[in-house]
This record gives C-alpha cells, sequence and structure tokens, in this order.
C-alpha cells in the first residue's frame, strides 16, 4: 500500500514537472517574440515588424473570406519580388495600413514590375497596382481566431500577464523542487540516526552481557 501511494506521489510530481516545462517552452518563444516585434514597432513605426524574416499580421477585415477570416493572424515571409506568381496572397503597406490580398496579375512597364490584387471576397480589384517596395511578404499559413489574444499581449496587462505566468510557474517549481529535496534529505538524515541508534544500542546491549559482538561466536572454542 505504502510503495503504492509513494509511486502515485512521484507520478504527480512528474506531471507537475511536465506541466511546468510545457507551458514555459511555450510561453517563453512567445514573449520573446512579441517583445521583439514590439520593440521593432516603437523603434521604427513606419515599418511592419517581423522575426527572422517573418511577420504576424492580424486579419481585421473579411476581403479575404473563406480562405482568411476576421481575426486570424496570417503569417508572411519576406521573399524577392521576382519569385512571387500570379495566385499568390501577398501583403503590402499602402497609408500606413498593411492588406493582404492575392495577386490577379503581374505586368512589367519601363522595367517597374506592377502586382495587380484582390481580395476574394471583393467584387473589383484594389484599384492602384503594387510595386516591389510596397510588399511586406508572401502569405504562408493562417492562425484561426488568435487575433484577438495577439492585440491582447500587446496591452500592458498582457505582457504582465505572459511575464508573470512563466516567471510564477518557475518558481513555484523551484518552491516544490526545494522541498521535495529537503524532506528528502531529512529522511534521509533520520534513517541513518536510526540506524547509528540501533548499532549502538546493540554494542551497548553486547558490553552489558560480558559478549563483545567482536567475540560472538567463539564461544565453546
Amino acid at each position: 500500500m505504502l510503495e503504492t501511494s509513494q509511486k502515485g506521489k512521484a507520478k504527480g510530481r512528474s506531471l507537475w514537472t511536465t506541466l511546468v516545462v510545457v507551458v514555459c517552452v511555450l510561453l517563453i518563444p512567445l514573449l520573446i517574440v512579441n517583445l521583439t516585434i514590439i520593440i521593432k514597432s516603437i523603434a521604427d513605426p513606419q515599418q511592419v515588424p517581423g522575426f527572422l524574416g517573418y511577420k504576424p499580421l492580424i486579419v481585421l477585415s473579411g476581403s479575404m473570406e473563406p480562405t482568411i477570416l476576421p481575426g486570424d493572424i496570417v503569417i508572411v515571409k519576406e521573399v524577392p519580388a521576382e519569385d512571387l506568381q500570379k495566385g499568390d496572397i501577398v501583403s503590402y503597406l499602402r497609408e500606413n495600413s498593411v492588406i493582404t490580398h492575392r495577386i490577379m496579375e503581374i505586368s512589367q512597364t519601363d522595367g517597374n514590375r506592377n502586382f495587380y490584387t484582390k481580395g476574394d471576397n471583393n467584387n473589383a480589384d484594389d484599384g492602384v497596382p503594387v510595386t516591389d517596395d510596397m510588399l511586406e511578404g508572401k502569405y504562408l499559413f493562417r492562425i484561426p481566431r488568435l487575433g484577438h489574444a495577439a492585440i491582447f499581449m500587446q496591452t500592458p496587462t498582457g505582457m504582465l500577464l505572459f511575464i508573470a505566468v512563466p516567471l510564477i510557474l518557475f518558481i513555484l517549481y523551484d518552491v516544490f523542487r526545494r522541498r521535495h529535496y529537503d524532506k528528502r534529505e531529512e529522511k534521509a538524515t533520520k534513517q541513518l540516526e536510526a540506524e547509528l541508534e540501533a548499532m549502538k544500542k546493540k554494542l551497548a546491549e553486547a558490553e552489558a552481557s560480558g559478549k563483545p559482538e567482536s567475540e560472538e561466536g567463539r564461544v565453546g572454542e
């Protein structure tokens, strides 16, 4: 019964440790990326911030439904303009707003490349062509409905939460680990003291009987 209880406690500790590690592994990279993007946006408000060439963008309109929905986060990657093809979805900057639409046509005029784009859910194209310098990246994939959470992460409350949660979990894990180690050391110390006490008692009994332990077994020589 005792062995079963100890196994249950060990399993509980293992699950708790795994949970802490998983949460930290998930949240800490998100925090690093989010901090990098926020710092870049503050340092250069005119540029769309990214991380290692990848840019997360929050979709606010339904112009690309059903491919991309409002509230989604789209991930775009910086690519050479010459690699883009008709049918690709791209994000571009126009009047301080980022638009993510599909390329319908590509033309060259006097050596200048023009991309004509349109939202899948729009009746008309965007009208003004997109030039190379307006491009922010090529659409890779979307994360459904995570946009609102991303907006919250960029608020002071959200940043505090995503900093505090990993920190609190790490502190709790460290306290739990230290307590477990202290209890184990205390148990080992008590066990050692009990063994020493038993040995002292045995030696005392042997001396009292006039037959030291080292002489036992020699009676009858």
